[in-house]
């Protein structure tokens, strides 16, 4: 049974032979990009294109044409291989039209080795596009998966390639379109193409991490029409058919920790987090595109109705409108379960990988922090909480920066007008629990001597949450308070900032002054900007922007609204800062798709008392350290 696929939604693929057929209502080019794990396209070989139509494991068109049929052989794809992403351009230089919204939705469709369709996909809803990612196929635990993707670009084929990582970009479209442009016209009827020739695949090139296609297959004599193309592997003995996908609709892989890629198993969980992140994201952008279809279906079905006279009273009219809701009903309950499977193996992937992280991903209720040594190596990655979608609300995705940081920390006290939240006082201290929270699991996550924190309280305001700290000696100087304090602290930190920069550029490092804490600093700075003259607001906004490179952080708590009095000042060093909140709030975007994610920050347990128990080994392991 075909799987008809919207925009966003993705199927797992029981075959690795594959042949990708498209119908546009005009001629185009097709193509494909090979992507590493992150996607990431890292050079013209890593493009099949009507100029370079062979690549292993793919077979691309050489002209433009109305339709066109694509061969994918995922089991002779290189390991470093993990996403191909077919492409469709309109030609340039031509008399055809200038943008997709001017022809027919492309369609597209995914074939088995015996013909059969196992999905399908219509590129609805372009317009002033002239280049688009319609299908991305990638490997996801093992298993490879199609994602109807239906992603334009109004710039055409040099923002499509820029987008993917590649550099020149423009260059390889022009030279993609010369390419087209100099093959033979198409001989089928009607104005098809003429199937391509295929190639015997080449003897397997020398692969490297930045160039993995240096060579480029011979032509071999060509096929009959409707001979099957030879998908022997140049590596594998003939006759040996490569092994299927082991996941299935039926019986999906089996969640494992660490099943991705990357040098160490830290490596692998941050990829896989993200992974989820990512098919969180599009299954979800599938379901709601198919809700919205739904609706726009029944809009338009009781609109014909109604204009209809006949039909706009009595039985006959009922009976349409019964029928156009039931329909309606019948598409969304179908996407909903499409969302409800991809949400199950999401969750019984979660249940695995949750166990399983480190402490530097894991929440401060996770067992591993009770078993918590202080570390030889700092972390690649930080988990500052968690986020959510209205669709998944069980099911929470880590989110995970990478360290170290390259942006500070705004986390904000400002009032929530919503019954049942906090009032001004309360959410103020929950904002300091969260930094304070965030500055302990940095200090946990360093080896000894490597990460500092230092805080800015100018009225004492914060002095409970920050107890924790000043109790187990993770804070080695008292907060600031009053005017003088902050002064003192800011002075002191931009001059290590200046002195850092100055021996870097200089390349003598070890000519620091003594006194020059070399350790990263994190600055936590409570109620700003109360107790900050203009002098003090000018130097944090200069830590702020060139405090990450060298190893000083912010994390200020404050209300924005409080900020106000200091008139634009203050926007640029609220725009150079993540804003982070103590209560789940709906502000962060995915890169993907978009959506407005919940967050909900990592707090610690009510009467826990496991992070006094790691700050106390932190300052045990930092005295050894000296």
């Amino acid at each position: 049974m075909t799987a008809e696929l919207v925009r966003g939604q993705n199927h797992p693929l029981s075959e690795v032979r594959l042949t990708i057929r498209i119908s546009a209502g005009a001629p185009v080019l097709a193509g494909a990009t090979l992507g590493d794990e992150n996607g990431t396209v890292h050079g013209p070989p890593w493009v099949a294109h009507p100029g370079t139509p062979v690549l292993p494991g793919v077979e691309v068109p050489r002209q433009a044409a109305a339709e066109h049929r694509l061969t994918v052989d995922l089991g002779t794809l290189p390991e470093t291989v993990h996403r191909v992403a077919v492409f469709l351009a309109l030609p340039t230089g031509s008399a055809g039209p200038l943008r997709f919204g001017a022809v027919a939705a492309p369609h597209t469709a995914v074939d088995g080795p015996d013909g059969s369709e196992l999905v399908s996909y219509t590129l609805t809803g372009l317009d002033t596009e002239t280049a688009v990612i319609a299908l991305e196929l990638y490997r996801r635990q093992g298993a490879w998966k199609v994602r109807a993707m239906g992603q334009g670009y109004a710039a055409g084929l040099p923002a499509l390639l820029a987008d993917q990582g590649l550099p020149a970009a423009a260059d390889l479209a022009a030279a993609v379109q010369h390419s087209a442009a100099l093959a033979p016209a198409p001989t089928a009827a009607h104005g098809t193409a003429a199937p391509a020739r295929p190639h015997t695949p080449a003897p397997a090139p020398s692969y490297d991490a930045q160039n993995p296609y240096d060579t480029q297959a011979p032509d071999a004599a060509p096929r009959a029409p409707g001979t099957p193309v030879d998908y022997t592997h140049p590596r594998r003995p003939h006759g040996t058919e490569p092994t299927p996908s082991p996941a299935t609709e039926e019986q999906p892989a089996q969640p494992v920790a660490g099943d991705a890629v990357g040098w160490s198993m830290e490596e692998r969980l941050y990829n896989q987090v993200w992974g989820m992140f990512e098919d969180l994201a599009r299954t979800t952008a599938a379901y709601r595109s198919a809700v919205e279809f739904a609706d726009s279906r029944l809009e338009k079905e009781l609109d014909q109705a109604l204009a209809d006279p006949r039909g706009r009273l009595g039985t006959a009219g009922d009976t349409a409108r019964e029928a156009a809701h039931a329909r309606r009903t019948q598409l969304v309950d179908q996407a909903r379960a499409a969302l409800d499977r991809d949400l199950a193996q999401l969750a019984a992937e979660s249940d695995v990988v949750e166990p399983a992280l480190p402490p530097a991903y894991a929440r401060w209720d996770n067992p591993v922090w009770h078993a918590y040594r202080v570390p030889a190596e700092p972390p690649m990655a930080l988990r500052l909480g968690d986020l959510h979608l209205p669709e998944s609300v069980p099911l929470r995705v880590p989110l995970l920066v990478r360290l170290p940081l390259e942006r500070g920390l705004w986390l904000d006290s400002g009032p929530v007008a919503a019954d049942g939240l906090p009032d001004a006082a309360e959410l103020r201290q929950l904002a300091m629990e969260a930094a304070v929270a965030l500055a302990a699991r940095l200090l946990a996550v360093h080896p000894p001597g490597d990460f500092a924190v230092q805080a800015i309280d100018p009225a004492g305001a914060g002095a409970a949450a920050l107890g924790v700290l000043t109790r187990t000696g993770a804070l080695t100087t008292p907060p600031a308070a009053g005017a003088a304090g902050v002064a003192e602290v800011l002075e002191r930190l931009t001059r290590r900032v200046d002195l850092v920069q100055m021996a870097l550029r200089g390349g003598t490092p070890e000519s620091l002054p003594a006194d020059v804490d070399t350790a990263r600093q994190l600055l936590i700075v409570n109620d700003f900007p109360h107790g900050f003259d203009d002098r003090a607001v000018t130097r944090l906004r200069y830590l702020a922007d060139e405090g990450p490179a060298v190893g000083v952080h912010l994390l200020l708590v404050a209300d924005r609204e409080d900020a106000a009095a200091y008139g634009p000042l203050l926007d640029p060093l609220w725009r150079s800062l993540m804003r982070l909140t103590p209560v789940p709030d709906d502000h962060l975007a995915d890169p993907w798709v978009g959506h407005a994610w919940t967050y909900e920050p990592a707090l610690v347990p009510t009467g826990s008392q496991i992070v006094q128990q790691v700050l106390t080994e932190v300052t045990r392991a930092r005295a050894k350290h000296r």
